[in-house]
């Protein structure tokens, strides 16, 4: 037996007129009913109810309504008055058919038909037809379909076209009938099926003329019925079903031919039809069983289960009206399930029948027992789902709203509406998650309907609040703290009244498992961040995205989600600054302020903000929220702490073309992270660079290393030549280079620390790789503009030898140069290096004469002068070299060398004796082609450039790769020692070339 869920039962029908026929003189029990809506009908009148009795009188019943504002759909049913009454014959009127287009009612009684206009204006007209008709239905369309004679049956399935017209123009001869119109009907006469045509007008010839109705029955066509005797019958499209003793049957009345649908079992109810416009199917009933098929008489979708036997059948919109026992009951078509149960009359009040109106979309349902005739209204779509949730079947309003939007009975509009009417109603009730799940699903809601929630009016965005109540089913809007304090009062006060026995309409889970203040409003605070934060992705306005944004910040203030609160505050947001400035610093969320102050270009600010976060960082008067709950000690977190602050500051003023705000904050960020500091001086960001000279002076003199990397970024990568900073950067790279020789050499002599563990300790601690030795010594050879005097008299008195040679010689100090060289340096590969260079042999006699007479109370260096004889002798004149040779010189030391130089002499002279005699220039040619082919030979003078700044090489350090190709030292710390400036890597493309000679 079917049940009324609770969880879908709902008001759908309402009793709103009646009327007694036992007031009225020729009434008798009821025997049918019909309910039509005529075209003409008079003022208000939307609908007639035709009432048949068993006495064989029709009653006319006029069903007022008052349409308000004139839309059908929102009319009220008031009253059913009488209209008139016709007598048709001495029997029960059995079957009523009214016939809207023609204005015309066709009735069945004894067997015979009746016609009778619809007012009853005149008294009803026996038509001449066979008698015994048991049956009559007439053929149905679907909306927006006309049944004109000339049109054939299934015109929408393409079958029998003009099968009317044939079937007239043969049971007529032409010229023998003239009429107004035409209307097709089904009769059963005994086991006969009979189609014919209902025609209005006067009728000439052999055919008898009606009894003043004006209209006759033309047979168009007869069937055989094979099965019994019909008992029930509906005509849809092209198809009749039929009901008979042993089932039903599915007859086309194009073929006539017939087949089954199903047979009935041995023992049940007679058969019965029911025509569903709305679907255009077909209700066959099987004792309390009902199924439903379409026009060729296939089972759709399941099958109905009423709970017991009815009496009649009717249809209102998406559900069917069963009467049985005093009772109406509507059963949903395609869920099946009962949804309402309405009491009428009472158990033992006999036989009832039900009319609904043929359409669709009707709205109104009659219902009879003997004597009295109930009308009811079917409750608009709003009104059921008001009535679901003021009773806070909030499950089986929202059922029913996607039941009429599936039906396309509901907007999206509507349904948008709806689900934030829910979701309001849900959040009164403390239910916050189901709540805000109902407003996602509103496409109409606008975020600034939960503002009031967040923060009390008067507030920045009071006046963005819609005023709309809905449909005044809740309160007004509060702040969440009064929302959930009303609920918790409304649960109290009905635990106080269930107590007394009086039913409230609290919440059952609530009730039973009441939830305290404190989780209720976290619950509401996330699940509204949860909204506001689907609305950030939303096209809003701006006055409202900073609404969204501003309220999103203090809800997650308000949890201490600080991970959220930054996350919203370091990208693009609506956040304004003031509504939140008070509130972040009171609560000590000064991250987040700074993070917010940033985005929105208040760097001066954000940047202060971090620079009170480093200070309080490392006085332990402020913790990191992120820190609190790390395994890190106290210092590590600190440190932590205080490299986040000044790392975020530094990214604000990497990018700040603001020169005063970043020489305002180069300090603290210094003293925290001088990379950091380096970062923010030599930003490519900014749009505008800062001031060399500014910058310079405003570096700490303590922070040597920021002003020599600033200095090198300057000169390297901007291509800087202010002949002041190269020399600043020189001078600043000698002085350190000075003190770090001087702390080694304490070191030494106090710990006994070798000065390469000195060197690699310091180097770790500074921002460079490279030690400022190197870094001095490759500056000093690869620029020209600073002033070597000045850095000569820095270095003077130091042990920095080296780089004095460098300045030495590019002041052009040669004697200075190869004395440093040979004798402070014994650097004889240098030295040797460097006579090269001057290119004069006087330059390799004199280093000669330094090697055999040091001075300064040194001893000959006989090795280096021997392996200067050895490199070099055959560029020396023997006679000058046996002159300088020390009387002290072991002989077997330069022996060999000096053999040497000789034979080479006399072979040069032979040589060049040949070639003067050579007579043919072919061979010299020859000669010098062979040697190409064995060497190369590469000319650098003071007007060669470098491949890649085609900068002036002059007497810079340079280099060439196995290319040819030549490049500054500066380029070819840039470009590397494996790939040359023509892009080839000669890692990968190895490149065999015989032996360089390269001079100047």
């Amino acid at each position: 037996m079917a049940k009324v869920e609770s969880s879908m039962a709902r008001v759908i029908l309402e009793p709103h007129a009646q009327f007694d026929l036992t007031a009225h003189s020729r009434a008798s029990s009821i025997r049918s009913l019909a309910l039509a809506t005529l075209p003409h009908a008079r003022r208000h009148r939307a609908a007639v109810l035709y009432v048949g009795t068993h006495s064989g009188t029709l009653f006319s019943l006029s069903v007022d309504t008052d349409d308000g504002d004139g839309a059908p759909n929102d009319a009220v049913l008031r009253k059913l008055s009488f209209l008139r009454s016709v007598s048709v014959s001495d029997a029960a009127v059995d079957c009523i058919s009214v016939i809207e287009e023609l204005g015309k009612v066709l009735l069945l009684s004894d067997g015979a038909l009746f016609l009778v206009d619809s007012e009853l204006s005149n008294r009803a007209s026996k038509l001449s037809f066979s008698k015994g008709v048991s049956l009559v239905t007439r053929r149905r369309f679907r909306n927006g379909e006309s049944e004109g004679v000339g049109l054939g049956l299934g015109s929408g399935l393409g079958s029998g076209l003009g099968l009317f017209q044939k079937l007239r123009m043969n049971s007529v001869k032409e010229g023998e009938m003239q009429s107004e119109g035409g209307c097709v009907f089904a009769l059963v006469v005994g086991k006969r099926l009979i189609i014919a045509e209902l025609v209005l007008g006067n009728r000439n010839g052999k055919s008898e003329r009606d009894d003043g109705g004006g209209g006759s029955l033309v047979v168009l066509k007869e069937i055989q019925c094979v099965d019994g005797v019909v008992s029930a019958m509906v005509w849809l499209n092209d198809s009749i079903v039929v009901g008979t003793v042993n089932g039903y049957r599915l007859i086309s009345c194009v073929t006539g031919q017939s087949s089954v649908i199903f047979s009935l079992p041995d023992v049940s109810r007679p058969p019965r039809l029911k025509l569903l416009h709305k679907e255009w199917r077909v209700l066959l009933l099987v004792d309390n069983v009902g199924v439903i098929v379409d026009a060729h008489g296939q089972p759709v979708g399941g099958s109905l289960v009423f709970r017991n036997g009815l009496d009649s059948v009717g249809e209102i919109g998406s559900y069917v009206v069963v009467v049985s026992e005093g009772k109406i009951e509507l059963y949903h078509k395609r869920y099946g399930g009962c949804v309402q149960v309405l009491p009428f009359g009472g158990e033992g009040v006999g036989r009832c029948v039900v009319a609904s109106e043929e359409d669709r979309d009707g709205k109104l349902v009659v219902v009879a027992t003997a004597t009295k005739v109930v009308c009811y209204q079917k409750l608009p779509s709003v009104e059921q789902i008001k009535d679901l949730l003021r009773k806070k079947n909030y499950k089986g309003a929202i059922s029913l709203v996607e039941e009429l939007e599936l039906e396309g009975e509901m907007s999206k509009d509507l349904l948008s509406f709806v689900h934030a009417q829910v979701g309001f109603l849900l959040l009164f009730d403390l239910h916050f998650k189901e709540a805000v799940d109902h407003f996602l699903l509103s496409d109409t809601m606008q975020p600034s309907e939960v503002f009031p929630f967040i923060m009390r009016d008067p507030n920045r965005w009071s006046l963005l609040v819609p005023r709309n109540r809905y449909w005044g089913l809740h309160p007004p809007p509060a702040p969440l703290e009064d929302v959930i304090d009303d609920g918790l009062m409304r649960i109290q006060r009905a635990s106080f009244l269930r107590k007394a026995g009086v039913e409230t309409m609290v919440d059952n889970d609530l009730f039973l498992n009441p939830a305290n203040r404190a989780d209720l409003l976290k619950s509401a605070i996330k699940n509204i961040s949860r909204y506001l934060e689907a609305c950030r992705e939303k096209d809003l306005a701006e006055s409202v995205r900073e609404g969204v944004d501003t309220l999103l910040m203090y809800l997650y203030r308000a949890l201490n989600c600080v991970e959220d609160m930054e996350r919203l505050a370091s990208f693009t947001n609506w956040c304004v600054v003031e509504e939140l400035e008070q509130m972040l610093e009171e609560s000590g969320h000064l991250r987040t302020l700074a993070f917010l102050c940033a985005s929105k270009g208040m760097s001066s600010k954000a940047v202060h903000i971090w620079r009170i976060l480093a200070r309080n960082y490392s006085s332990g008067l402020w913790k990191d929220p992120a820190l609190e709950n790390s395994t890190q000690d106290n210092r590590e977190s600190l440190i932590s702490g205080r490299a986040i602050a000044s790392a975020e500051a530094s990214k604000i003023l990497e990018e700040s073309s603001d020169q005063e705000l970043i020489l305002e904050h180069l300090g603290w960020i210094a003293d925290v992270s001088q990379v950091l500091a380096v970062k923010v001086l030599t930003s490519e960001k900014r749009e505008i660079q800062l001031s060399p000279d500014e910058v310079v002076t405003t570096i700490d003199p303590q922070k040597v290393e920021i002003l020599q990397r600033y200095l090198q970024w300057l000169i390297e990568d901007q291509d800087c030549n202010d002949t002041q900073l190269h020399t600043l950067y020189a001078l600043s790279l000698a002085k350190s280079a000075i003190e770090v020789i001087e702390s080694e050499n304490i070191c030494e002599n106090l710990n006994g620390e070798s000065i390469e563990t000195r060197s690699l300790a310091a180097l770790k601690n500074s921002i460079f790789d490279i030690p400022v030795r190197e870094r001095l010594q490759i500056f000093l050879q690869s620029s020209d503009l600073y002033d070597p005097e000045e850095v000569l008299y820095l270095i003077e008195g130091s042990e920095l030898w080296l780089e004095k040679a460098i300045l030495y010689r590019r002041l052009g100090q040669e004697t200075l140069v190869l004395q440093i060289l040979a004798l402070k340096l014994e650097d004889s590969e240098a030295a040797e290096q460097y006579c090269a260079e001057i290119g004069r042999a006087d330059a390799y006699m004199q280093l000669l004469e330094m090697y055999l007479d040091p001075q300064d109370g040194k001893d000959p260096m006989f090795t280096a002068a021997v392996r200067l004889l050895h490199n070099h002798g055959e560029s020396l004149d023997p006679l000058q070299v046996l002159e300088k040779l020390s009387p002290d010189m072991p002989l077997q030391l330069a022996s060999d060398t000096l053999l040497r130089m000789f034979r080479a002499r006399v072979h040069h002279h032979r040589q060049g004796q040949i070639v003067h005699n050579l007579s043919r220039a072919v061979d010299i040619d020859a000669r010098l082609s062979r040697l190409e082919e064995r060497s190369r030979h590469v000319q650098i003078d003071d007007e060669s450039l470098c491949d890649s700044c085609y900068a002036r090489l002059g007497t810079k350090l340079f280099a060439m790769y196995p290319d040819d190709t030549v490049v500054c030292y500066k380029c070819y710390r840039r470009q590397g020692e494996s790939v040359s400036v023509s892009g080839r890597n000669f890692k990968e493309d190895i490149l065999f070339k015989p032996g360089c000679l390269v001079s100047r």
